[in-house]
């Protein structure tokens, strides 16, 4: 390998708070990853954060935007996707009634990943998660930014 070359990538992209950014950031995501095992579950996985970011922050006001930040090397993928804050709670995984049209993204995102943390405050938030071959429970956000395993997941049929 060149001295000037790594392993580790990192990209970064800013959206306007659209809702038709999501998809541009999800097909972001899915290019950048192309090659990788893991490019369908980021691109789902930043499809959900910054859907969250447009419905639960200033991110979704007119003058709004979501940060997307992509780390990649070998075998793990490690991905943030950053509010302009201003929302009413912090993000956390919920337990939605079976009827619930809301409330299971970010539970959809821990079962995905092996790693889920949650930083920042009211001036922006932070989700950050990361994804590699090694198969454990899936992580559940906390507010340490410890990772806790969350309970087997059950059917949505």
């Amino acid at each position: 390998m060149h001295e000037y070359m790594s392993d580790w990538r990192i990209w970064e992209l800013t959206c306007p708070g659209l809702p038709e950014e999501v998809g541009r950031a999800r097909r972001w995501t899915r290019d950048v990853l192309r090659d990788s095992p893991h490019a369908d579950d980021a691109a789902l996985i930043v499809s959900e954060l910054g859907s969250n970011a447009l419905l639960h922050s200033a991110s979704g006001s007119p003058n709004g935007s979501f940060h997307v930040s992509l780390h990649r090397s070998p075998g793990t993928v490690v991905l943030s996707v950053t509010d302009t804050g201003g929302g009413e709670t912090k993000p956390h995984v919920e337990t939605p009634d079976e009827d619930d049209t809301h409330g299971r993204g970010l539970g959809l995102v821990a079962a995905l990943a092996n790693r889920v943390r949650v930083s920042g405050d009211d001036y922006g938030r932070t989700v950050t998660v990361e994804i590699n071959g090694e198969h454990q429970a899936p992580a559940r956000p906390s507010p340490g930014g410890a990772r806790v395993a969350l309970p087997a997941p059950r059917s949505m049929a």
